[in-house]
């Protein structure tokens, strides 16, 4: 919590948190304390009841015939303590002390004896029946209804209506306020307060517990609720060797895996563990824990898919998917090298057939993202004389077509072909079924490497529609690990692309945010901080990126799988920026050493090269005119409006005079059709600094505001104020 409090600056959320001065000591004592110091405000301490409140609840709970003598000596006996006056209240309700001054004496001994256990031995003096029906609710919980209550607690309808009166008359249980349930509730009662609902669950024997546990969950299934409202009661039963609560826990997991609440499939799973399941079913409870687990716990998720695979039982298509799940989980544990041997070693063990196409395309797919010096021999040809054939007849067909498309827009082919490429693996222009955001089989990392080979080909707009879906796909489900951390990240990316800068900023801070709850350090943790340090230097916001990098841990070594944009060339720029003009100019010379060695040359994702030669452009100008010669024929074979602007813009920061100026016009030509509006602007300040025009500047301006480059506008405007030489 304390950790919590301390990154809300940058959250809409209200944290409340309530303690009794004195109760907690020690290391406690001191995250509390800073929690009170993240608080803008002074910490407020609760009044007690007044006078006039204590006389108040008094009336309202003994009649408005109680005279204001007995009202003043409720408050002075409890001194104002709510809890207080409402146990004294309710001793009073139950001796029956008529509430006038006469009486008034009388209460600081009912004071005294209902202090500590008094709700316990309340609910006892209201009778068996009461009790059993109390504790019958608190075993429940949520939907408290007379009806299940009455079975549970073994009561007629009758008894059960007449109890629950009693609990209510004695302010343990309660009407649920329609105001906070929308009017939409099913439940007839709740308790008054999640205390009382605690002290009277811990006051049942702990066998009985379990035992009405085990009765709640048969009751709550046949009522028709399902095995995930049936899932809470089953968790609390002793282990017992049972083959048929085995199936409900992993029934009742399924359902929480489709609503997207896995922790709550990781409890079930992790209980039929227990219990345990049969040999031949035991392999398949820990696929279905490493699928609960994946992507919000990586490295658990190894262990128990490695001890499936181990044991008998995993075959066929389910043992498939249990490989592929392992290499997935081994990537976001950046362990690339072993996810790729993973799925090569199983593949090898397979006849020729739809199985071993799939492991293959898998492998493919871990060794395209794959950032290790080695590089697979002929791995681009071979993947390209496969999608050749590929027509999209399948799901294993559009994967190879999808990853071909991504090694081409990573190698800086053309893209009018990487387009049509990607192009053939959708169905009517949409994901195919199977290939949902949602699907397990192939993985979210496919549907990246598609939108991704969309967003750097210059199809901004087929690119933010799929990281849309994606958001929305995870929304709706309700999963809030990894995957909706790289769904907002990738939706920043779209954004950067696109220059909603401050869009992007806002997407990507909420992807940081989800991506710490799975793990610092993991691929897309590196994926949110990439691309929002990228983001806050497009803005001009140079010291906050540093800080948020230094925070954030965005050094090297870098993770084993590709990061979009590249974390080097992004790394680069930013030492720069920051004056570190040495150190910067060894990161972007080692960002393109590794690209060059990937075979990755698309100028708009390594947009290193570009820094460096501006970087080297007095000390080494020959080197820089190389670098810049080099750029230009990598955007000409890409072949978009960005790629080939920015290699102009490149360009023209090498020239002087009249020549500077020309190249500056045409970057502004071809960037002011490219969808990247950022690029466009830093094109048209930078040509109105070069040709001294006063429209150009105001132009740039305008972009560099509506995109939310402070930087930029920074710079238009000490132009626009400078005047001198403007026309």
């Amino acid at each position: 919590l304390a950790a919590f409090a301390g990154r809300l600056a940058d959250l809409s959320v209200l944290v409340v948190v309530a303690r009794r001065p004195g109760e907690i000591s020690g290391t406690g004592a001191r995250y509390l304390d800073a929690v009170d110091a993240a608080a803008d405000r002074a910490v407020t301490t609760l009044s007690a009841l007044t006078p006039d409140a204590a006389a108040g609840l008094t009336r309202a709970t003994l009649g408005e015939n109680a005279d204001a003598a007995f009202c003043r000596e409720v408050w002075a006996v409890t001194a104002g303590n709510p809890y207080e006056t409402v146990e004294l209240l309710a001793k009073v309700q139950d001796s029956e002390l008529e509430p006038v001054e006469a009486h008034a004496g009388e209460l600081r001994d009912l004071n005294r004896s209902a202090r500590g256990g008094g709700l316990v031995a309340r609910l006892e003096q209201l009778g068996i029946d009461a009790t059993r029906f109390a504790w019958a609710a608190a075993i429940l919980g949520d939907d408290i209804t007379v009806d299940l209550v009455a079975r549970l607690a073994t009561l007629s309808r009758d008894e059960a209506a007449r109890c629950a009166e009693r609990l209510r008359s004695a302010r343990i249980l309660t009407v649920p306020d329609p105001a906070t349930t929308g009017g939409t509730g099913s439940a007839d009662l709740e308790f008054v307060h999640p205390l009382i609902a605690t002290a009277v669950y811990n006051s049942i024997p702990d066998a009985l517990r379990r035992a009405m546990h085990g009765i709640a969950a048969r009751i709550v299934t046949d009522s028709g609720r399902g095995a995930a409202s049936a899932a809470r009661h089953l968790l609390e039963v002793h282990a017992d060797d049972d083959e048929e609560l085995v199936w409900q826990l992993r029934e009742a997991a399924r359902e929480h895996l489709a609503v997207g609440a896995p922790d709550a499939a990781r409890r079930c799973l992790e209980r039929a563990l227990e219990e345990p399941p049969r040999p031949e079913v035991h392999a398949h409870v820990l696929y279905e824990l490493g699928c609960a687990t994946f992507l919000t716990a990586p490295a658990r998720t190894i262990g128990h898919l490695r001890t499936a695979l181990g044991m008998p039982g995993l075959d066929g298509d389910r043992r498939v998917d249990a490989v592929i799940r392992l290499s997935q989980a081994l990537l976001h544990n950046d362990q690339m090298e072993e996810a790729v041997r993973t799925v090569e070693a199983e593949a090898a063990r397979l006849e020729p057939g739809p199985a071993q196409l799939r492991l293959q395309a898998v492998q493919f797919m871990w060794e395209g993202i794959h950032t290790g010096e080695t590089v697979t021999p002929g791995r681009s040809e071979r993947l390209a004389r496969l999608a050749a054939t590929c027509t999209g007849r399948d799901n294993s067909e559009r994967a190879l077509l999808i990853l071909r498309g991504f090694d081409a827009m990573m190698r800086g082919e053309n893209a009018e072909e990487i387009v049509e490429v990607c192009d053939r693996a959708l169905v009517n222009g949409r994901l195919a079924p199977g290939l949902g955001w949602t699907d397990s089989e192939w993985g979210v990392e496919l549907l990246l490497m598609l939108a991704s080979s969309y967003a750097y080909t210059d199809r901004l707009d087929r690119a933010e529609s799929l990281y849309s879906e994606a958001l929305h796909a995870y929304d709706t489900a309700g999963w809030s690990g990894g995957h909706l951390a790289l769904a907002h990240a990738y939706v920043g990316l779209a954004h950067r692309r696109r220059g909603r800068l401050e869009a992007a900023e806002a997407s990507l801070r909420e992807s940081l945010r989800l991506a710490e709850r799975v793990g610092r350090g993991l691929p897309l943790y590196w994926t949110a901080t990439c691309n929002l340090v990228d983001t806050l230097l497009a803005r001009g916001h140079v010291d906050e990126a540093w800080a948020m990098a230094e925070r954030h841990g965005f050094t090297p070594p870098y993770p084993s799988t590709i990061v979009l944009p590249d974390p080097r060339s992004v790394r680069g720029r930013l030492l720069l920026a920051v004056g570190r003009t040495k150190d910067g100019i060894n990161e972007l010379e080692a960002a393109e050493k590794a690209a060059a060695a990937r075979g990755h040359h698309n100028p708009v994702h390594v947009f290193g090269a570009g820094d460096l030669a501006r970087a080297l452009a007095t000390e080494d100008p020959a080197r820089a005119a190389r670098l810049a010669v080099d750029i230009r024929r990598h955007a000409e074979r890409l072949g978009t409006d960005t790629a080939i602007g920015e290699a102009l813009r490149v360009a023209a920061a090498l020239e002087t005079g009249q020549r500077a100026v020309r190249l500056a016009a045409q970057a502004v030509t071809y960037l002011e059709s490219s969808p990247c509006q950022y690029e466009h602007a830093a094109a048209r300040v930078e040509y109105g600094i070069l040709a001294r025009s006063v429209p150009d500047l105001e132009r740039g301006l305008a972009l560099a505001r509506s995109c939310g480059a402070d930087g930029l506008v920074r710079r238009a405007r000490a132009e626009l104020e400078t005047g001198a030489g403007l026309r």
